[in-house]
């Protein structure tokens, strides 16, 4: 399988099934957490779980956009 197939084929699975979409979801948002951790001062003012939901759930939501051009 050539890697613009297996793109499709991912994106197909995320768009499809909502659980491996959150799972893609919290292991992106955990990593973006666990460097901003390493990267910055502790605030625990900061929402800093939520940031990094919508972090991840915007990435996903622009990679399985439906008009992608990159992988019509």
């Amino acid at each position: 399988m050539e890697l613009q197939q297996a793109v499709k084929v991912l994106i197909e699975a995320l768009r499809n099934d909502p659980s491996y979409y959150e799972g893609w979801k919290s292991n992106i948002a955990m990593s973006f957490k666990d460097e901003f951790s390493r990267s910055l001062p502790k605030d625990d003012d900061l929402p800093i779980h939520d940031i990094a939901n919508k972090a991840a759930d915007n990435f996903l939501q622009l990679l399985t956009k439906e008009n992608n051009p990159e992988m019509q």
